[in-house]
């Protein structure tokens, strides 16, 4: 236990410093950094973690409750974090933390549809939203950011404030209060802390501009959305909404500041439900997921989930994860770790221009000067010429999606590079294209 007492002047001797003046750090644009994924565990599942850090994510984002740390006014238990982030340490796996939801000793109960699962409802406090309350949220929160100083912990301000989760409903006004109530307690007391926000639903335009307008741009190190989308509709789609995002951010940046301030995609996956995507798409888009938002600028891409919730195939909740409740992979598995393990220190150096505007043939550079891509198309399997340099080799090293050997043959008019829907890796070696 700490009591908040310890901690207040903590918070008051880093008050008077510069709330700006930070080193706050996110994944740089190597892989495999910034590829995370979703749990819903604090305590024990070591096979879960063992599993989770081979597959090559990097990155784990977690419910950080409040009520579950603050039992008595004034008093945080961290232990199931302290022994999560230990956990997580040895992995080799970064913290991302979600500050979220209420605390019956402070906000009273309400009765509200389940913010997951359809036609049930829910018995749970009303969201920070007298000053009692949000004072009390972001003390808990600073005290968590003056506890986990040093570990790397990225702070998430609540998870999906625009939907069933901010109680009794939706208020932007409300949740941008606490938001930058939040974020100025976390930043004196850790000024290089990583804070996030506001992990939205979707992209909700009035929402997010209200949130971008309020000056939380001043305190965060980065925009969170969760890009869902049908199942219909794969990664690519979600170019539009990062073009109009990035505009906005742009736009409400504090004058003069010459910080970049990045989309991240906080939470987004795609079901194997009945109805859903087939695990074979699933497995598909997780790969498609992170390159294409990282072609976009997007550094972190948290994938939901790690694991299946339930067994129920029909049951949309159920069928999320990379692998099934006892841990059996899924073809999702198997690629992003196949993803991870192909580019490992590479980066998207750029995009080559091949003929369709569905291709995506992506150019990836590492340290040592060697190139590889990773592609695939949105239409129907083509093959696509991409041209070599004279004397170029007649046949180069290629990986499929689920890490079979697949060699790429050349001729005098190229690399004949045959796309389908699942991304597949080439190896050029030194080689350059033009």
């Amino acid at each position: 236990m700490q009591k908040m007492s310890r901690f207040l002047a903590v918070l008051v001797l880093a008050a008077g410093s510069s709330l700006t003046a930070r080193a706050a750090e996110l994944p740089d644009p190597v892989l495999p950094a910034g590829v995370g994924v979703n749990i819903h565990f604090t305590r024990g599942h070591e096979r879960d973690l063992d599993l989770i850090a081979a597959a090559g994510f990097k990155c784990i984002r977690m419910d950080f409750a409040w009520g579950r740390i603050e039992r008595t006014k004034g008093d945080y238990d961290w232990s199931d974090y302290d022994e999560l982030t230990a956990h997580l340490d040895r992995h080799g796996l970064r913290a991302y933390y979600i500050l979220d939801y209420s605390n019956p000793l402070y906000e009273e109960q309400t009765v509200t549809p389940d913010a997951v699962f359809v036609n049930r409802s829910q018995r749970s406090p009303a969201s920070p939203q007298h000053p009692e309350s949000r004072a009390a949220f972001a003390r808990w929160a600073a005290a968590a950011a003056a506890h986990f100083q040093g570990r790397q912990v990225i702070w998430e301000i609540w998870n999906e404030p625009n939907g069933g989760f901010w109680k009794p409903k939706p208020d932007a006004d409300q949740y941008t209060a606490l938001a930058l109530a939040t974020a100025k307690a976390v930043r004196a007391a850790d000024p290089q802390a990583t804070i996030v926000g506001p992990a939205s639903s979707g992209l909700p335009w009035p929402f997010l501009e209200t949130f971008l307008r309020s000056g939380m741009l001043e305190y965060v190190d980065g925009v969170s959305v969760h890009p869902y989308r049908q199942p219909n509709r794969p990664p690519e789609t979600a170019a539009a909404d990062f073009k109009r995002l990035r505009g906005l951010i742009e736009s409400n940046a504090p004058p003069g500041s010459r910080r970049f301030i990045p989309i991240l995609s906080g939470e987004w996956g795609y079901s194997s439900t009945i109805g859903g995507v087939s695990p074979d798409a699933q497995a598909d888009f997780i790969v498609r997921q992170q390159l294409f938002n990282r072609l976009n600028g997007v550094p972190l891409s948290i994938w939901y989930d790690w694991k299946n919730d339930g067994t129920d195939p029909r049951e949309n909740e159920h069928n999320f994860g990379t692998v099934t409740p006892d841990l059996q992979p899924k073809p999702a598995y198997t690629a992003i770790k196949v993803m991870t393990h192909e580019l490992a220190g590479y980066r998207i150096a750029r995009r080559y221009p091949a003929a369709s505007v569905h291709d995506y043939v992506l150019v990836l550079t590492n340290a040592a000067g060697e190139t590889k891509l990773a592609a695939w198309t949105r239409d129907a399997p083509h093959a696509a010429v991409i041209p070599l340099p004279a004397g170029a080799a007649k046949e180069f090293p290629g990986v499929s999606r689920d890490g079979q050997n697949n060699p790429v043959k050349a001729n005098a008019a190229g690399l004949t590079l045959p796309l389908s829907g699942s991304p597949q890796y080439v190896e050029l070696g030194r080689m350059s294209l033009n």
